[in-house]
């Protein structure tokens, strides 16, 4: 049986604010924003290519701080590219840094070990890791 991570609620503190930090910074699909009432809305963005999506809302998500949710990571299979097309929508983002050492340097010497990090508007922070292939 497979067991599929489908969902992140990542807590935040404007709503507005967020969705357009991850649809228009980050180039995140939004799939929904669904309003219920006054009190409850939920708005669910998916990263280009992935099978798992975010959630930001009030009402009818965990109640956690915003800006609590560290270390969410995505994979990409070029750091170099991924940073400059954050760097390009006004991300701030760190610069490439390697972490560890890569056991199989070869095709690309940043794979599995390069990393760069940012954070949304409420301190949620990221990282982006470079994995060109899986084998």
């Amino acid at each position: 049986m497979n067991w599929t991570l489908e969902v992140v609620v990542v807590p935040v503190s404007d709503l507005d604010r967020s969705k357009a930090f991850y649809a228009d910074r980050l180039g995140f699909h939004v799939d929904h924003d669904t309003r219920i009432n006054d009190q409850v809305r939920l708005i669910q963005l998916t990263p280009p290519g992935s099978g798992c999506s975010i959630v930001i809302g009030h009402g009818a998500v965990p109640e956690m701080p915003p800006g609590s949710f560290k270390g969410l990571q995505l994979v990409v299979a070029d750091l170099h590219r991924a940073r400059a097309e954050l760097v390009e929508r006004g991300v701030e983002v760190s610069e490439v840094q390697i972490l560890g050492e890569n056991p199989h340097p070869v095709p690309n010497p940043l794979d599995n070990v390069g990393f760069v990090f940012f954070a949304d508007p409420d301190g949620n922070s990221w990282a982006v890791q470079q994995i060109s292939s899986r084998g």
